[in-house]
Formats: structure tokens, C-alpha cells, sequence
């Protein structure tokens, strides 16, 4: 994919969070501390998780299948933007070139649209798992779950390029200055000095397939596993599947709502930089709290950590 197009800019200016240079030094110190505890949490679970599936059969199971490919998206997305908008609070003119902003946007709409899909599959893993346990290894087997994880991958791509080659089309003319700390769809359609049409057309088409089709999936198959709760007899099987989707429940309402948050327009003079401070929570702030959600507060992980320690020491 040729990152070249009509237009006379070669480089892009971001704005940052706030144009308000007394908060520049706060809020450096602020993300840099925050992108820091993100890496710490992420990292080393990310790495754990990965050592524990190895080493304890119990964990070889869909459910860390997803997780693992749920973090390391997390672990990757995060970090897309992080250098970018560090580099914001620090420098009178933080300059992106054509190419990296292209770049920058396109890893981010991989990641971001994969994240969905990963998502869906993981509420169609619980589906299974709740309401067909007996048939639960035949229809959740390895091949189903790779091929789950690839069409996530699979439509994280294609939605990244449709929405990356339709934005190399078009011309910037006249301003350069990125009202934002990263290169989004949005900031960079006000930009520019030709017909925007087929970008937006493109960007509802496929943000409308990745919501719709995910949501619907994800209230289909909770729905699903709330009839066959409320029909659970045993008030233990109730208990354990209550708290099997509780996880997945917590990190799909955070994923969505700060989704939500970022992309609604208000018309208030504050609203851009409510939406950049949304969109930091969306970027940074799910992704370090995923781990926690799922890895600290999950007995399965807390035993196998418990037994591969113990293996060490011995």
C-alpha cells in the first residue's frame, strides 16, 4: 500500500489533549506515570498468562485461548498512541510525516476492530459453555477457536485498510495542525480540501458492521445465558455461571461505554476535549485494567500461579 496521495503536506502537526500550556508538565507526568503502570500490568500478564497455559494442562482451554489473543491486542493498541501523545506535553510541535500518520492509523483500526470480534467470540464461548456444556469440547474445539481468532485478525485488517486506503486518497491542502494526540478518522477528514463522501460512507459501513454484528452477537448469546440461568435449579450452577460472565461483562460495558463516550457529539464548547479525554480512557485505560479484571481475580490463574511457583522453589 503506497503512502503517497495529491495533497502538498508531508507532515502532520497534533495538538495534544489541551492547548492550555499549564497543564502540558502536569499531564505529562500524569500518562507518563499511567502508560507506565500499563506496561507493568500488561507485560508481565500478557507474558504470565503465556508461561501458565504452557505449564498447567487445566488452563488449556478456549477461554484462555481468547484471553491471551484479548491482551496482547490490548498490549499493542495501547502503545500505538503512547509515544505520540507523550511527545505532546513535552514539545512545541509534535510533527507526524504523512506516512506514520497513515501508519499510526491503520494499526490503530486493526487493533481496535479486532478487539470487537475477540470480544464476540469469547460471549459465544460463554454461550456454549453455560448452555451446551456437555457438547461444549465438540463445538468449542481447537480448529473452531483458530478459526475464530483468524477471522478476528482477518476483519481487524480488512476494516483498517478500507478505512486507511480511502483516507491516502484524499488532499490536505491547506491546514496541517491534527486537532488531536494521535491521527483518528475524524481529525483527519476536517483537514482535508477534497470530497470526504466515500471516507464517511466507508467509515459507517464498517464501524456499523463491527458494532452491529458484535452487539447483536454479545445480546444474543447473554440473553441466551440468562434463560438458562433463570432455569438453573441448582443455585451453585447459577452462582458459578454468574460469575464465569462476570469478567467478560465488566471489560465489554468498559470497552463500550468509553467507545461510546469517544464518538458522541455534543454541541458544548468543550466537547472536542471531553472526546480526547474518553478516547485516552478507551486507549490506555481498558487495556490496563483487562488484566486485572481477568487475571488477579481468577481462581484458575491464582491456582496454577500457586502450583507453577511452587514447581520453581522445588
Amino acid at each position: 500500500m503506497a503512502m503517497e496521495n495529491d495533497s502538498s503536506v508531508a507532515e502532520f502537526f497534533l495538538t495534544g489533549l489541551t492547548n492550555r500550556p499549564e497543564l502540558q508538565l502536569p499531564l505529562f507526568f500524569l500518562f507518563l506515570c499511567w502508560s507506565h503502570w500499563s506496561v507493568l500490568l500488561s507485560w508481565p500478564g500478557n507474558m504470565s498468562l503465556i508461561v501458565l497455559i504452557f505449564l498447567n494442562l487445566h488452563l488449556h482451554t478456549p477461554m484462555y485461548f481468547f484471553l491471551f489473543n484479548l491482551s496482547f491486542i490490548d498490549f499493542c493498541y495501547s502503545f500505538v498512541c503512547t509515544p505520540k501523545m507523550l511527545l505532546c506535553f513535552v514539545s512545541e510541535r509534535n510533527i507526524i510525516s504523512f506516512a506514520g500518520c497513515m501508519t499510526q492509523l491503520f494499526f490503530f483500526c486493526f487493533f481496535v476492530n479486532a478487539e470487537y470480534y475477540v470480544l464476540t467470540a469469547m460471549a459465544y464461548d460463554l454461550y456454549v459453555a453455560i448452555c451446551q456444556p456437555l457438547l461444549y469440547r465438540v463445538v468449542m474445539s481447537p480448529r473452531v477457536c483458530s478459526l475464530l481468532m483468524l477471522g478476528s485478525y482477518l476483519m481487524g485488517f480488512a476494516g483498517a485498510m478500507a478505512h486507511t486506503g480511502c483516507m491516502i486518497r484524499l488532499s490536505f491542502c491547506d491546514s496541517n495542525v491534527i486537532n488531536h494526540y494521535m491521527c483518528d478518522i475524524l481529525p483527519l477528514l476536517q483537514l482535508s480540501c477534497s470530497s470526504t463522501h466515500v471516507n464517511e460512507l466507508v467509515s459507517s459501513v464498517v464501524l456499523g458492521t463491527v458494532v452491529i454484528v458484535s452487539s447483536l452477537i454479545i445480546v444474543i448469546s447473554y440473553a441466551l445465558i440468562l434463560y438458562n440461568i433463570l432455569h438453573m435449579s441448582s443455585a451453585k450452577g447459577w452462582s458459578k455461571a454468574m460469575s464465569t460472565c462476570g469478567y467478560h461483562i465488566v471489560t465489554v460495558g468498559l470497552f463500550y461505554g468509553f467507545g461510546l463516550l469517544t464518538h458522541v457529539k455534543t454541541s458544548s464548547p468543550g466537547s472536542v476535549t471531553q472526546e480526547k479525554f474518553f478516547s485516552v480512557f478507551c486507549n490506555f485505560g481498558v487495556p490496563m485494567l483487562n488484566p486485572l479484571i481477568y487475571s488477579l481475580r481468577n481462581k484458575d490463574v491464582k491456582l496454577a500461579l500457586k502450583r507453577t511457583l511452587k514447581r520453581i522453589t522445588n
